[in-house]
């Protein structure tokens, strides 16, 4: 059998891999329980079954449905890549800090246009500063009103180096 679109095999094999880890992480890190007691473990466990299942299901049809073009592989587009990547690693270092390096906390507003500015750097021929302004400002608020004022989470909104916490 050959595979007749390779853009959905590779995706398929990607949705495969990336279900079957976390899968494996919430069966070995928490409790699973279950139907009737669900732990921990329960729900992460049967969203990456369900992803594991889709990525199968997409590779299936990869060798199956006939693809106009082949469904051929093109470069990798490195960029978009290590942007999108990038964006999303310097959120997470930003918003709870790294104190093994001495990073503190910056919160959650400068955590969210830090990750707006270098994930619109994906695209270098479209960066706008005023659009990255804006845009950071409707996620920072919308963020706010849903993750502080709505469900309470105690996230830093603010550098902790300006609070003092």
């Amino acid at each position: 059998m050959s595979i007749k679109s390779q853009k959905d095999f590779v995706s398929g094999l990607m949705f495969t891999a990336t279900g079957a880890a976390f899968a494996w992480n919430a069966a070995m890190t928490y409790d699973i329980g279950s139907a009737s007691q669900m732990g921990p473990g329960y729900f992460p466990l049967a969203l990456s079954l369900v992803l594991v299942l889709l990525g199968g299901f997409i590779m299936f049809f990869s060798l199956v449905v006939e693809t106009p073009d082949g469904g051929v592989m093109g470069e990798v587009a490195w960029r978009p890549l290590v942007c999108i990547l990038g964006a999303n690693l310097l959120f997470g270092a930003l918003l709870g800090g790294m104190p093994s390096i001495g990073l503190p906390s910056f919160g959650l507003v400068v955590a969210i246009f830090a990750l707006t500015g270098v994930a619109l750097m994906a695209d270098a021929s479209s960066f706008n500063l005023r659009r990255m302004l804006v845009l950071s400002s409707i996620l920072a608020g919308g963020s706010y009103v849903v993750f502080i004022s709505l469900l309470n989470l105690q996230l830093p909104v603010w550098p902790a180096f300006i609070i003092g916490y």
